[in-house]
């Protein structure tokens, strides 16, 4: 999940913003949060995983 959408419940303001304690808080504890494919769009992941499986049918075709 990223934090640009989220709006604080303690100030009503983007957690992005980090205008209070909260979102700042919550905003490091996300940041730390995202690992190998945080940063990654769903639509590139979808695309690696159509190229992942149309190389893994190519080797397939290929030692048959």
């Amino acid at each position: 999940m990223t934090y640009d959408r989220l709006v604080c419940a303690n100030c009503a303001a983007p957690v992005s913003e980090g205008r209070c304690p909260v979102c700042r808080a919550s905003r490091e504890r996300l940041q730390q949060q995202t690992g190998f494919l945080g940063g990654v769009s769903p639509a590139a992941l979808v695309a690696l995983l159509v190229v992942l499986i149309a190389l893994t049918a190519l080797l397939a075709h290929q030692t048959v």
